[in-house]
């Protein structure tokens, strides 16, 4: 019996996510045909989709979590969350039949009718729940090609440990920060706005993640976070990521200027955990209203 065996990989390129689609077999009676996403903002999950052995170590842990043995004690943690959840009753409504089975369903004929699924989707994404895609397939219930979802018992904001906030607490920072997209450097309509850590989760460690995001006060929200486009969120995500592997700090619209540090890591500053925030200060993607204020000042000494 092989316990795991991959399917293929799919892009979801709108979503900005990556999926295999995988077999998981736990004896000979028990076998899940699922998709796990390998690359999945809302966790923090991003893996080299030509690393084979990442993949199979995540897939690896995936298993172990999605195991039909341990369905019964997430689904009691589940109903612990919605309890506290007043006022989510339609988001909730999808939330339940895609726990039914942990199978694809079809949006057309066998979730809640509802003509703004895509947004209740995307709430259940914001609490942290993982959920992967197929846009066009074919159902055998309503015969249409239509896009189906499945959900994976995983942990709300997954295997990584990725900070999550509730489409409440999301509207309150786009509020606070004034719709500002720092890259474009101008207000934009917040419908098109993510609110971004400036501090890179891939620097994280366990001690770095806060227990909840719910607490936070505007200083927090002002001191630890910025509004980017998905777009240019992703873009950030790249860079952080090859700084991280390759210690050469990111730039900003082709200029190499930095206000502290050189493009250079600062091989004293550790490389994760929260002393690493350190490294990332006097970078243009760090906090790209810091950077730009600080290069006219630089611009302007050389008048």
């Amino acid at each position: 019996m092989i316990p795991i065996e991959q399917l293929g990989k799919r892009q979801h390129s709108k979503a900005s996510e990556t999926y295999v689609d995988v077999i998981f077999r736990y004896d000979t009676k028990t076998e899940i045909r699922t998709s796990v996403p390998i690359q999945y903002r809302r966790t923090g999950t991003d893996i080299d989709a030509f690393d084979d052995k990442a993949i199979y170590e995540y897939l690896s842990k995936v298993y172990d979590d999605i195991n039909p043995k341990n369905w019964a004690n997430w689904l009691k943690e589940q109903e612990r969350f919605w309890a506290e959840k007043s006022g989510a009753g339609v988001t909730k409504s999808f939330f339940d039949k895609l726990a039914e089975k942990f199978d694809y369903c079809c949006v057309n004929c066998q979730l809640p009718n509802n003509p703004n699924w895509a947004r209740r989707i995307q709430d259940l994404k914001e609490f942290g729940y993982t959920i992967a895609a197929k846009l066009s397939e074919h159902c055998p219930h309503c015969g249409k090609n239509t896009t189906h979802l499945i959900l994976l018992p995983l942990k709300r904001g997954g295997l990584t440990g990725y900070e999550t906030w509730s489409p409440e607490l999301r509207k309150r920072i786009v509020s606070l920060l004034k719709s500002y997209d720092v890259f474009e450097a101008k207000q934009v309509r917040k419908e098109g706005l993510l609110p971004d850590h400036k501090f890179s989760e891939i620097r994280w460690d366990e001690a770095t993640k806060r227990e909840s995001l719910e607490k936070l006060t505007d200083e927090d929200i002002l001191r630890d976070f910025q509004l980017l486009s998905n777009q240019r969120n992703q873009q950030k995500r790249e860079v952080c990521r090859n700084c991280y592997q390759t210690g050469k700090r990111g730039i900003v619209y082709g200029i190499p200027f930095f206000y502290k540090g050189t493009e250079n890591w600062d091989s004293s500053i550790p490389k994760i955990g929260k002393e690493a925030e350190k490294g990332c200060i006097g970078c243009g993607w760090y906090d790209i209203e810091k950077w730009r204020q600080e290069l006219i000042k630089k611009l302007q000494q050389t008048d």
